[in-house]
């Protein structure tokens, strides 16, 4: 267990000091999109989802007691921002480190939400981005660039399920978003599996050299380069 909450605080650090690093804001928003993006999911992977779930929420918890969001002055909206954050964040911890058919429970149940909304019945069509990780889930095991796709579109949608009943928004909001997100999924997805790699190295080459324990955390030999196999 003490190795699992060494890791935990790692993972926790690397994740705050990537939460600095803006990449883009959300649109109508002061809400940020950071490099944290393309590095929280693989958390779980590493640390099982439970104990990832964990990490993540200590990154988002610290960040936001140190910064909030200061550019946003109704409480209300601070707390639907970070709860929607939270939420979302979880899910894509939730669906990166999960591969069995359970995880598809949060795409399909972010489309049914999205719809029910009479904004979201408008612009049905949005909702074909999260056909997206339902069309890859069955590549997952096999391909961690599909995983990466399936753990940003889920994350993607569960934020955007909460999102439309949360704000007032209109059609031509999520018609804005379409291109933008295509794009930016797609390098999340990237970011996630150079994440996933980099991470699955060095953590194998620091146990090798014994800076970190072998134990409490969980590896993928398929990644792993000779140098760094212990």
């Amino acid at each position: 267990m003490k190795n699992k909450i060494l890791y935990i605080l790692i993972f926790a650090a690397l994740g705050f000091l990537l939460l600095q690093l803006p990449v883009n804001n959300l649109i109508g928003t002061k809400a940020r999109l950071t490099f944290f993006d393309m590095f929280y999911p693989v958390s779980g992977a590493f640390l099982g989802s439970g104990f990832g779930l964990v990490a993540v929420f200590a990154m988002q918890i610290v960040n936001l007691a140190i910064h909030g969001f200061s550019s946003i002055n109704t409480v209300s909206v601070l707390a639907l921002l970070a709860t929607s954050r939270l939420i979302s964040t979880g899910a894509g911890v939730f669906a990166f480190s999960r591969k069995d058919k359970l995880a598809l429970v949060l795409p399909i149940a972010s489309i049914l939400v999205f719809l029910a909304n009479p904004v979201g019945r408008a612009v049905w069509y949005f909702t074909l981005l999260w056909m997206i990780p339902i069309a890859v889930s069955a590549f997952r095991k096999k391909s961690l660039f599909a995983n990466s796709l399936f753990a940003t579109f889920s994350s993607h949608a569960v934020g955007g399920a909460l999102w439309i009943w949360a704000f007032q928004t209109t059609p031509l909001y999520w018609n804005m978003l379409i291109p933008i997100v295509i794009l930016e999924r797609t390098i999340f997805a990237l970011g996630m599996s150079a994440s996933f790699i980099f991470m699955n190295n060095i953590i194998s080459y620091a146990a090798k050299i014994k800076v970190l324990p072998k134990s409490g955390v969980t590896l993928s030999e398929k990644y792993l380069l000779k140098s760094s196999k212990i």
